[in-house]
């Protein structure tokens, strides 16, 4: 059996694993990637974000296209199925596995693909394809290795009828009809894609409200708009069982409510991909979400592996996945880092429009006394949404009443996940740099969306007496 030794190996080419293996190739590391699957990318780029993401975009244009006046006298003469736009994502995920071999190829970093397992500390074994074995060794090791859809053994996912977030995107036609149990990040995005195709859509929430992370007026709008679209909401329900048969599914809850639709898309909670490293020749056991416990640094009990991304816990964002590899390879090459994550960071969330916030919310804000104020700007006001025609949405500023200082940002509309940006670079700045008066005392380009925080930091200011 051949044997490789490496300064790192990296398992996992996803956004936490490219992280890692470019800050350590770019500081003169010898440096392995293994991935499991046949190409780069991990699953953000195979099955979650990217495609995800790609598929919202393609419906989102379908819509405008439908919406717009100019072409009223076609307009129902297209129609897309399921597979149709999902064929489109393809050629935006063949690219992005395209470029980042790329980084690897240029940095000089060599991507092995097989199944790793640890044989010990300082080793593992990777299974290649066609049953070849081979050893490699290294002085550091970073799991990357991200995660998969949460599968309860109660649940028949080899029917044709039920399906998680990986495998619908492998859902030949376009379904009249299907229920979503679970109501978080992905229930919502997917829930919001299938109503635009006329689907009727069941979304089974097993808490009080949507993603009760986020601000309540940003949820309460998303709710809204989601029923506006034919969403049928059932708030605080748990499964008893999921009934298959040879025309549908049928989803019974504990309170004795029914959904009978085409198909299933589970949609509650993910798993670690922790199963097939074995983990016990190293003595370090994952919890019951397939998650490892690690340090602020990032290292096991052992302080040469690393665990980071969605191994290591929340918050499993692909964003956050990279700058975590990223500062885990300047811990490796250095020994320690000059550098801290950032504590507060952006979340996105793709539905139909857009959310993203970051900072407290108003909740938040009123359980810890501090003394706020709200700015906001409907976009219905806005004159590029008005252009676009994308005129639901806000951008909704939490400002303390006497300094001034920007604690949260909440943005429901298209483009919320970019316009977020331009708010976060002020509350990052340092004392008085972080200040609603900034939005009032600069200059934005007319028309853009980016004026909302000028007609927002108004509104504000107008309401302090």
């Amino acid at each position: 059996m051949t044997s490789r030794t490496y300064d790192t190996i990296v398992i996992g080419s996803g956004p936490a694993g490219e992280g890692a293996a470019m800050k350590l190739a770019k500081a003169g590391q010898r440096v392995a990637v293994v991935e499991v699957h046949d190409a780069v990318g991990g699953g953000c780029t195979h099955w979650g974000t990217i495609p995800s993401k790609a598929l919202r975009h393609s419906i989102q244009m379908l819509a405008d296209y439908r919406r717009n006046p100019l072409f009223q006298h076609t307009q129902h003469q297209i129609e897309a199925a399921f597979p149709d736009l999902l064929r489109a994502a393809d050629t935006i995920i063949n690219e992005q596995v395209r470029t980042r071999y790329r980084y690897y190829q240029r940095n000089r970093v060599e991507v092995v693909f097989g199944r790793a397992r640890f044989l010990d500390p300082q080793r593992i074994e990777v299974q290649r394809p066609g049953g070849i074995a081979e050893q490699l060794q290294a002085r550091h090791f970073v799991i990357a290795t991200g995660s998969r859809p949460y599968q309860p053994d109660d649940v028949d996912f080899s029917h044709p009828c039920v399906y998680d977030s990986d495998s619908i995107l492998a859902l030949q036609y376009t379904p009249r009809s299907m229920t979503i149990y679970g109501a978080g990040v992905i229930g919502c995005e997917y829930a919001s894609i299938m109503a635009a195709l006329d689907v009727k859509v069941n979304l089974v929430n097993t808490r009080d409200r949507l993603l009760s992370f986020l601000d309540d007026e940003i949820t309460d709008a998303l709710g809204y708009h989601l029923r506006q679209q034919g969403v049928v909401i059932r708030h605080n329900e748990t499964y008893s069982y999921v009934e298959t048969r040879d025309d549908g599914i049928v989803l019974h809850c504990a309170s004795g409510k029914k959904f009978k639709t085409d198909i299933l898309l589970w949609a509650n909670g993910r798993t670690g991909n922790t199963h097939e490293l074995a983990l016990d020749a190293i003595g370090l056991t994952a919890n019951t979400r397939g998650q490892i416990e690690v340090n602020k640094s990032y290292q096991t009990t052992h302080p040469h592996i690393y665990a980071v991304g969605d191994v290591a816990g929340p918050p499993a964002l692909a964003s956050a996945s990279y700058d975590q590899g990223r500062f885990v390879g300047a811990h490796i090459a250095d020994g320690s880092c000059d550098w801290t994550l950032i504590e507060e960071f952006p979340t996105g969330i793709y539905t139909v429009p857009e959310i993203s916030s970051i900072g407290r919310s108003e909740r938040e804000l009123t359980a810890l006394q501090i003394p706020y104020e709200v700015a906001q700007a409907d976009f219905k006001s806005i004159a590029r949404a008005q252009i676009t025609g994308h005129t639901v949405g806000m951008l909704k500023l939490l400002f303390h009443r006497e300094t001034l200082e920007i604690l949260g940002i909440h943005c429901f509309g298209e483009q919320a996940a970019e316009i977020i940006h331009i708010g976060q670079a002020i509350m990052s700045q340092p004392g008085a740099g972080n200040n609603l008066r900034y939005f009032t005392e600069t200059t934005f380009n007319y028309p853009t969306m980016a004026e909302a925080y000028r007609v927002a930091a108004l509104n504000g200011l107008n309401r302090l007496f």
